[in-house]
């Protein structure tokens, strides 16, 4: 007997049902027999085999579940005859109850969530080893007279199921490295120790990636003449488990399976080389590992400055009242209450004036004991503030200043287009030929050479960037290492390595 849900929401409803755990204590003990190759289970083998928190419930209160969990179609039941020995028993209600097959769906659902949100952002320094294992076995196949079909298909299998983890946790790590310690409500010594722990491991990694990377990358590309081969094997094998069919059939499996091999071969290549378009996936893992350490020392930092400033008030009375007790006089108990409580006199304010509205003639340290009273306005009083008498000040004329910084925009304008017309020739030129450049020619020039230096991975390595307007661009080309470049300029002389530069502009001539 089967019982079919109205919907398929019907099979969630017993994690959110009244008793919930009840429920899921009942579905774990029949996922865990389906673990166990066991099928069906009587309700007094749910009682005996369920992990209760307590006392195990009536048998009774098992079959209405079993009977509930039935009827929105996690289980399926079935009248159990095995132990029936008279008329009497066949006509009582006996049931074994097996997971459907929406169950099973809602167990595999449930088992992935729970795995997904207990998974741990992890940097796998060892699925490197296998990765380069792997790589060397299928490289010695690769070589050998004859390929076995066998040894090719699962030495590709597990490379690409270690390296689906290594991918999986790495872009669990990138994305998650910022929330791996609540710094805001943690132990200081917890954070100390967190903050050596996680150094250690991150430096760890980086130098296994350095050094594991550059032997992979040697693999991949000793490896890209001969794999289509060794994926077409491998297509051809899984080929045989494919369903019967006509020959186009096993032809169209066959290439379905040999484009999903490329496919994972592809992302394996991009994820250690670089393409010149998209960055290594390894690089950027790499450059956000190294990221995480300075993040990690400022969120230590700014935990310290919180405590650092973190303020007690009633410690900070308590603090005073004993600086109060031991002063030897009224007089420095007089000092400290005006120091502790910013006592000082006020007389600078510029409501406050002498007669006829001149200037106080007080000096601002005067105590208020030994000044004059002051006369404060009732509105001051009143309202906190006072409208100073008299007309409005009139608005100045500022023509002038505005004239003025017109044209030193203008100046500066002028001077960045004959900057920018004397650089951007499209002219292949050696810095040592560049000549004297202007002050702003040569900061126009830093700031080019300062953006196209920070693309280079490599001293070796020629560049080619947009600056960051978008109006030119610069193309750098190192020269020999032994070379040399003087530039003179009014800032003085920069010198360096030579370097063959191209600057054009981006702009179309009007």
């Amino acid at each position: 007997m089967s019982n079919i849900p109205h919907s398929a929401g019907d099979l969630f409803r017993h994690v959110s049902a009244e008793k919930a755990q009840f429920y899921r204590l009942i579905m774990d003990t029949f996922a865990s027999a389906k673990r166990q190759f066991r099928l069906q289970l009587r309700p007094d083998e749910v009682r005996l085999e369920a992990a209760w928190p307590d006392a195990a419930p009536p048998v009774e209160e098992i079959q209405l579940a079993l009977s509930q969990l039935a009827e929105w179609g996690n289980l399926e039941s079935q009248p159990d005859t095995a132990r029936v020995s008279s008329i009497e028993d066949f006509y009582k209600a006996r049931f074994l109850y097996r997971l459907s097959l929406g169950g099973e769906a809602v167990e595999s659902a449930l088992t992935t969530f729970a795995q997904a949100l207990a998974r741990r952002s992890e940097l796998q320094t060892v699925a490197l080893e296998d990765i380069l294992t792997q790589l060397n076995a299928l490289r010695t196949l690769a070589a050998a007279p004859a390929l076995d079909p066998a040894k090719v298909h699962g030495v590709l299998r597990d490379l690409v199921r270690v390296f689906e983890g290594l991918a999986d946790n790495a872009q669990a790590f990138m994305a998650g490295v910022a929330r791996t310690i609540e710094l805001q409500q943690a132990d200081p010594h917890a954070v100390m120790t967190f903050k050596q722990r996680l150094i250690d491991y991150l430096q760890r990694f980086v130098s296994d990636l350095v050094g594991r990377s550059g032997a992979i990358v040697q693999r991949l590309n000793e490896l890209a003449p001969h794999i289509e081969p060794l994926l077409a094997l491998a297509a051809q094998r899984e080929t045989r488990d494919a369903a019967p069919g006509d020959d186009a059939a096993q032809e169209q499996a066959f290439a379905l399976r040999q484009d999903s091999w490329r496919e994972r071969w592809r992302g394996l290549s991009r994820w250690f080389i670089s393409d010149g378009h998209i960055q290594a996936q390894s690089e950027m893992l790499r450059a956000k590992a190294r990221s995480a350490i300075p993040q990690l020392l400022a969120a230590v930092a700014a935990l310290n400055e919180r405590r650092s400033g973190r303020s007690d008030r009633s410690a900070d009375f308590r603090i005073l009242a004993r600086w109060f007790a031991d002063t030897d006089s009224d007089d420095d108990a007089h000092r400290l209450w005006r120091a502790g409580f910013a006592l000082n006199p006020a007389r600078h304010l510029s409501l406050i004036s002498g007669p006829a509205g001149r200037p106080d003639p007080v000096p601002a340290s005067t105590p208020w004991a030994q000044a004059p009273a002051v006369q404060i306005h009732p509105r001051l009083r009143e309202r906190g503030e006072m409208t100073a008498r008299g007309p409005l000040p009139h608005v100045r004329e500022r023509e002038a200043e505005r004239a003025m910084l017109a044209l030193q925009i203008a100046e500066e304008r002028s001077q960045l287009e004959a900057a920018r017309a004397a650089l951007a020739t499209g002219v292949p030129t050696r810095l040592s030929d560049l000549g004297r450049l202007e002050p702003q020619a040569f900061r126009l020039f830093l700031a080019l050479l300062g953006e196209a230096l920070a693309a280079q991975s490599s001293p070796e390595q020629a560049v080619a960037r947009q600056s960051a307007d978008g109006l030119l661009q610069i193309r750098l080309e190192p020269l020999a290492a032994d070379s040399r470049a003087s530039i003179a300029t009014e800032l003085g002389i920069f010198s360096g390595r030579d370097h063959l530069l191209t600057i054009t502009s981006t702009m179309e001539p009007s």
